[in-house]
């Protein structure tokens, strides 16, 4: 086989890495506007409450898909299960652009989550066919593309409902069957015949058995934590910005689009740009604090939103919260990365991923519920976790530095050794 990054093969699995997570933030602009076509009288609260259970719901079924699909690769082999989950996420593009009710938008919100858990088996694909000093190069680099996904989602979903609000919806399933045509014909098998599963049971689809094993480990634990409180909040968010923007700056899902577009810009900046030189300057540690003192004060701005509505106080405080995040998430990274061994990488970040997942489903129906009391309760509630955050993060920060230290003086020694 041809070296990964050269073959369209590469393309095929980006492209599907990509859409694997457009469905989380697509919906986000026009949610609040399609759920109150289907509920003629119903509350403020009431469309709050469904808009948070249709985002939460996708990353429910995804996140206990997600092991059972990596599974089924190891079984029956990578090509078929990408092929069939781009296939189940068209499916539910298209039913939730029909709509029609509720309780299809619902059905096409769990197709899409129990086929959009492929990214298991994306970086399984990837661990196939590339050497594995090359794999922490092609997993960051997915990881990106991923990152991407996440931030330009919302942006797409609210530009192409200037067509009308089904539009995203039809547009995502296109490119999502263009992408599954594309694969059927350059993707090849990478998992060859001798290294498949010999079982598969129902151990196999319990996503809690890898976090278990992993939060054993004191730092680690430390530190996934943190990035949980930062999450968690961040989660909130995205579930309910559209509807928070809907009702309190009356803007339409273009101009909601646009909001997260401009998060989506500041945190490419930041990270790609400041980030690394004030990690080298400062320490991952300093940039979690300060990162997390900025986030806090985002929040507040925009839950200072309902009391002086104005679209300049709300692009502020994004650009400081993106600024925030943009200081957060690569520290974050550095120091998972840290704490881990070599040998532990792989599934370290991948019970990170868990949690993120863990988060994108409690998070909306934790600010839905909240907007249920007061509008932007959902923005004081995250003041307050990165308040907590910060409070654990400070609390811990020389214990967090000495494992890192000891581990790092343990790597060296066993590599000279």
């Amino acid at each position: 086989m041809k070296h990964i990054s050269s073959t369209p093969s590469f393309v095929f699995i980006c492209i599907t890495a990509f859409l694997s997570v457009l469905g989380i933030g697509i919906i986000i602009p026009e949610i609040p506007f399609i759920v109150s076509k289907y509920m003629h009288g119903a509350t403020d609260a009431q469309i709050a409450m469904n808009v948070g259970l249709l985002i939460s719901i996708y990353s429910f079924f995804q996140f206990f898909a997600a092991p059972g699909l990596g599974a089924l690769s190891d079984k029956y082999g990578r090509r078929p299960v990408l092929l069939f989950c781009l296939l189940g996420s068209a499916a539910g593009y298209v039913l939730f652009g029909i709509g029609g009710s509720i309780g299809i938008l619902f059905l096409s919100r769990i197709i899409d989550g129990l086929t959009g858990g492929d990214l298991s088996t994306i970086f399984a694909y990837i661990a196939d066919v590339t050497k594995p000093e090359e794999r922490g190069k092609k997993f960051g680099l997915i990881g990106a593309i991923v990152g991407v996904g996440f931030m330009i989602g919302p942006t797409i979903g609210g530009l192409t409902s200037l067509i009308n609000l089904s539009a995203p919806f039809y547009l995502a399933a296109a490119v999502t069957l263009l992408n599954a045509a594309f694969g059927y014909f350059v993707l090849p098998e990478s998992l060859a015949k001798e290294h498949r599963m010999a079982d598969f049971s129902l151990h196999h689809l319990n996503p809690f058995a890898q976090l278990r094993s992993v939060f054993s480990d004191t730092l680690i634990r430390t530190i996934l934590l943190i990035g949980f409180f930062y999450f968690l909040p961040f989660s909130q968010l995205q579930g309910i910005g559209g509807i928070y923007s809907k009702d309190v700056l009356h803007w339409n899902p273009a101009g909601i689009g646009i909001y997260f577009f401009v998060i989506g810009i500041v945190d490419i900046i930041t990270q790609g740009f400041l980030s690394g030189k004030l990690i080298h300057k400062f320490g991952e540690l300093k940039l979690v604090l300060a990162g997390l003192f900025v986030t806090g004060l985002a929040y507040l701005g925009n839950a200072s939103l309902l009391l002086f509505p104005s679209s300049i106080l709300a692009y502020g405080a994004v650009i400081i919260f993106a600024f925030g995040s943009g200081l957060i998430e690569p520290s974050l990274g550095g120091l998972i990365s840290r704490a881990a061994s070599p040998k532990e990488q792989g599934r370290v970040q991948g019970a990170n991923q868990s949690l993120q997942s863990i988060t994108r489903i409690v998070g909306p129906l934790i600010a839905a519920y909240l907007y249920g009391i007061v509008p932007n309760a959902p923005y004081l509630s995250c003041a307050v976790l990165s308040a907590i955050a910060f409070g654990y993060v400070f609390s811990k920060r020389k214990t967090i530095t000495h494992y890192i230290d000891s581990r790092v003086s343990q790597d060296r020694n066993v590599v000279s050794a």
